[in-house]
């Protein structure tokens, strides 16, 4: 259950089997909700076998927080209420604050820099004053290091922290800081109850206003923070004021949740298994699927191949899809309407909010979360953007399966460091990258990441949805983008972001350059998203062609090898129809003088905008394979003449003899033989060779001049499309 209100019953939290290293310390800290904060202070106390005592279970806070005007009087309250059971006259108490503070060391490094302090009472020590600047000129100077109380964390004897709480009788939304510094300021009160401060950082470490001062330390697989400032290692981190980022991002390794030695060490703790339950029943957690369409996106159809692939039961999955590319209205909904048509009714349920509809893209979000919340059987919401390549079919059941309330797979672009989560943030909330950034994006470090924002795609529970991020204005912002917006709110309230690196899940498209105005646009995606393209237009086999020599060699010097898949060849053949512009087979103005010796009936590549495409296809597809095959040979793919050749028996029904003005040409068929016509291919002369049954989707590659005279066989039935390019003429 996430940030539950702490109940009395469990305020003594004991962590660790093995004995406290000192039974005469104890760590008393004040919670009233077991945030994500608070689960990381127990794991880095049960890390260190500290014993745990928590103040303010089942209490509503009252103490304001960093971001308010000063509070946290209620932990004095409570501070002092604890401290009246305490009678051990040599008990040594730390009492540190939860949800922003980590133990970087145990009790005995702990008890031992407190004895070396020589002081009953050492408090946490600041850069910066805070809340009353005034009192700057009355703290005591010290010779070296800081000279001002934090108290967010401190440790003494029981005897003398009751002497130095016993006067409180405030508010609890007054000052806790200001109390305890007019205490210290006082030098009756600090010298009889024996006061300093950790000016140095031995014990803790304050993060605000000494960001600069702290780094990583590993060392013989083991990890802490260290303050490059005075050379020391504090024993507590404290994520004090608007320092939360930064204690996130030591939390990603202190202590020891990831080192160079061991890798991650919690990513397999309390995981939620979903590999034994039976699928097709209940013991599924319900999942409401969030897809979102806010621009034209390029491979809509291979997303929703790609959602039905996902390996997680469709009973247990309803879905919310958000279509509202606006001046574009009809340009994604035949591609929704396809999938629904034919898989609607193997979902829980769908909810489907079209064009028409005009509902902005925030208010989108929010009816996602509101279907998840009404329901009182939905335990995930999974936001999806369509520009999402959902490459791993498990991602689904690994993010259920980490059990992190609001969790991210890392999402990449090809080429780029650009992934869908920021390390950092800069001072005015954007972007900024975090020292290892690079190592997480490139796999050098694999694991889980508290990060500040994500984006495009992540799973939160159901449970948080309906308690911290219930409001109803999550992405709304004055300032700052809805995505951006909603990580902050997610990160105030105390909800961590988690991104995992731990598989490759897939990637996400570029959309900026999009154009529309083809039938298939998607055939024009080979400079902004080559991967994409490639897994969409290139034949499986291709890449065995080169490798493992998968070429066929049907006559002399001719070679036949997969290129295309069918998927290409339709979407080619549909492009070329939707034109329409076919040539008559006569004199040809598109050509240069307007005489063509042998005329098909075609359209060209440039009448349809498809010549720097098609250059590319055969510089990275057809140029390798030439150089493997004609030894000596390179080519930089020139052509004057690549076009789609239609013959039908009413039309042109096949060609006569002839050479092509080319060193090599490149022949793909589009369709097939037997299936949507009959008849055709081609007859090398010289050598009385004919290619009767050409493949669909592969490319006869010849000569073009002097040996190779060839011609094309009559089609007596249906219609037969090739693919012709003319390369270095």
């Amino acid at each position: 259950m996430h940030a539950r209100f702490l109940q009395p019953d469990i305020f003594k939290v004991t962590c660790g089997a093995g004995a406290v290293t000192n039974t005469f310390t104890l760590v008393l800290t004040v919670a009233s909700q077991e945030t994500d904060g608070f689960r990381r202070f127990l794991r880095s106390a049960k890390h260190f076998n500290y014993t745990i005592k928590v103040l303010g279970g089942g209490e509503t806070w009252e103490g304001g927080d960093y971001i308010s005007p000063p509070g946290g009087g209620q932990k004095v309250r409570l501070l002092k209420s604890a401290l009246e059971d305490i009678q051990e006259e040599n008990k040594v108490i730390l009492f540190v604050d939860s949800y922003d503070v980590i133990f970087s060391s145990g009790p005995k490094e702990l008890l031992k820099k407190f004895q070396q302090a020589k002081h009953r009472v050492v408090f946490s020590a600041e850069t910066l004053i805070w809340p009353d600047r005034h009192l700057e000129d009355k703290h005591p100077h010290v010779r070296e290091g800081k000279r001002f109380l934090g108290a967010g964390g401190f440790i003494g004897y029981a005897p003398n922290l009751k002497k130095m709480v016993s006067d409180w009788s405030g508010a609890d939304s007054d000052s806790d800081q200001l109390y305890f510094t007019k205490i210290y300021i006082n030098p009756e009160k600090r010298k009889s109850i024996n006061i300093t401060l950790d000016s140095k950082c031995r014990l803790f470490q304050n993060l605000h206003g000494a960001l600069d001062e702290v780094v990583l330390k590993f060392e013989d697989g083991r990890v802490r923070a260290r303050n490059v400032l005075y050379d020391t290692l504090p024993v507590i981190i404290h994520g004090n004021g608007p320092t939360k980022l930064q204690i996130n991002y030591l939390g990603n390794y202190i202590p020891n949740l990831w080192t160079f030695e061991t890798g991650c060490t919690i990513c397999n703790e309390n995981l939620r298994p979903l590999s034994g339950l039976q699928v097709g029943l209940t013991e599924y957690p319900v999942v409401v699927i969030g897809i979102f369409i806010q621009q034209p996106t390029p491979f809509v159809t291979v997303f929703f191949e790609r959602l039905l692939n996902l390996k997680y039961p469709k009973n247990r999955i309803q879905l919310f899809i958000y279509n509202q590319v606006k001046y574009y209205e009809s340009h994604h909904e035949p591609h929704v309407r396809t999938f629904l048509e034919y898989h609607e009714s193997e979902y829980q349920g769908v909810k489907l909010i079209g064009p028409e509809e005009d509902i902005d893209p925030v208010t989108s979000r929010n009816i996602g979360f509101e279907m998840c919340r009404d329901n009182i059987d939905c335990e995930y919401f999974f936001s999806i953007d369509v520009d999402v390549v959902l490459k791993n079919e498990d991602t689904l059941r690994i993010l259920i399966e980490l059990n992190k309330p609001f969790i991210a797979p890392m999402m990449t672009k090809p080429g780029r460091l650009w992934t869908n989560f920021w390390g950092a943030l800069s001072a005015d909330g954007y972007y900024a990258r975090s020292e290892d950034y690079v190592d997480i994006v490139q796999g050098h470090r694999v694991g889980l990441w508290n990060v500040p924002y994500v984006s495009h795609i992540f799973l939160i529970k159901a449970d948080a949805l309906r308690t911290d991020l219930k409001d109803p204005d999550l992405f709304e912002s004055a300032t700052l983008d809805p995505d951006m917006a909603f990580c902050s709110k997610v990160r105030n309230k105390g909800v961590f972001m988690f991104v995992t690196n731990m598989h490759t899940y897939g990637r996400v498209l570029s959309t900026e350059n999009y154009q529309t105005n083809h039938l298939h646009n998607d055939l024009w995606q080979m400079f902004e998203n080559p991967v994409e393209w490639e897994e969409r237009y290139i034949h499986e086999n291709y890449s065995k062609v080169l490798k493992d020599a998968f070429i066929e060699t049907p006559c002399p010097d001719v070679y036949w090898f997969p290129v295309f898949t069918d998927v290409a060849c339709k979407h080619l053949i549909e492009e070329m129809e939707h034109f329409g512009q076919w040539s008559g087979g006569g004199n040809d103005n598109r050509i240069q003088g307007g005489y063509e010796n042998v005329p098909t009936i075609d359209i060209h590549m440039n009448q349809i905008g498809y010549e720097k495409e098609w250059h590319k296809f055969l510089l990275d597809y057809v140029a390798p394979v030439t150089e493997q095959m004609y030894p000596g040979y390179y080519t930089r793919a020139q052509f004057d003449l690549a076009f789609v050749v239609r013959y039908k028996p009413d039309e042109q029904p096949a060609l006569r003899p002839h050479h092509d003005a080319s060193t090599f040409t490149i022949n793909i068929a589009l369709n097939q033989v037997g299936i949507d016509y009959q008849g055709g291919g081609c007859r090398f002369l010289r050598y009385n060779c004919s290619i009767k049954a050409p493949r669909r989707g592969w490319a006869l590659m010849h000569p073009g001049r002097l040996t190779h005279y060839h011609e094309g066989l009559p089609t007596v039935e249906g219609v037969r499309y090739i693919v012709v390019s003319f390369v270095d003429p």
